[in-house]
């Protein structure tokens, strides 16, 4: 008889003892699920250059598959316009230029720390026609032959200022310069050749790319313009610091980097 009592006694403290831990198991798996749900959802804006409209879009698709909480928002456009809107005081991230000077002028005003910014990715500049385009247009020195020519603003728009550079090097800038017409950005560009408004644009390599209605006529040799570098960099005033540097990171790495390649970008040697 007392030895069947020890054994009741056994019994009960060993289920006590049971539903003790199944009890910390169950507040455990809850305090992890609450921290999952409670995790701050945060809102990314990234200004950049139109002509990486594209690449970033794809490389957005990737991150936010990756981190559910963050979700990113660009503004693309000319690279000057977007620098004065970060100088002006636009709530924006990160900043992703296609051009230099943009860049440092935003440096120099206290915008972006030179440590938080890097010099990430080169381009081409290329001399692009309809893909039925009738004139026999082969090199910048046919341009003359035409009626109407796209660049972009050479203000605001870097591959603006690279194209006059071209021109003006080549000895064609004073032949052609009534037939130009200006637009906001290379993607303008590239729409006024696609739909015949003009017979000949001035655009990145990478927007000639994506198009299935132009051609590549000329590629612009290197010694006709400045080089063509895209720096992007951490906005000092970030309400995001930590997730702006996360994705800051996430840009440099090795697969974003063939990401970038394979819509025609190229490394820049550092």
């Amino acid at each position: 008889m007392r030895r069947n009592f020890v054994i009741l006694l056994l019994l009960c403290l060993f289920v006590t003892l049971l539903s003790a831990c199944s009890k910390n198991e169950t507040s455990k798996l809850a305090d992890n699920s609450d921290n999952a749900s409670n995790k701050e959802n945060v809102e990314l804006t990234i200004s950049a250059a139109a002509s990486l409209q594209d690449v970033l879009n794809k490389l957005a698709t990737q991150y936010e598959n990756e981190h559910p909480n963050i979700s990113i928002t660009y503004n693309f456009g000319g690279s000057g316009a977007l620098q004065q809107q970060i100088s002006n005081g636009a709530p924006v991230d990160l900043f992703f230029s296609a051009a230099e000077d943009k860049f440092d002028l935003l440096v120099e005003e206290g915008f972006i720390e030179k440590n938080k910014g890097t010099d990430l990715v080169g381009n081409e500049l290329v001399l692009v026609v309809g893909k039925d385009q009738a004139q026999n247009i082969r090199a910048f020195e046919d341009l003359p032959k035409i009626k109407k020519m796209a660049i972009g603003t050479p203000e605001t728009v870097p591959a603006g200022k690279y194209a006059v550079e071209t021109l003006e090097r080549s000895n064609l800038l004073k032949e052609v310069e009534q037939q130009i017409v200006y637009a906001k950005d290379v993607r303008q560009v590239l729409t006024y050749v696609e739909t015949g408004n003009v017979d000949a644009g001035i655009v990145y390599k990478t927007d000639a790319m994506i198009s299935s209605k132009v051609k590549i006529a000329a590629v612009a040799k290197y010694n006709t313009h400045s080089p063509i570098i895209y720096p992007v960099g951490i906005i000092k005033g970030t309400s995001h610091k930590k997730e702006a540097e996360k994705f800051y990171n996430y840009l440099q790495k090795e697969e974003s980097l063939k990401t970038f390649e394979k819509f025609g970008f190229h490394k820049v040697k550092k």
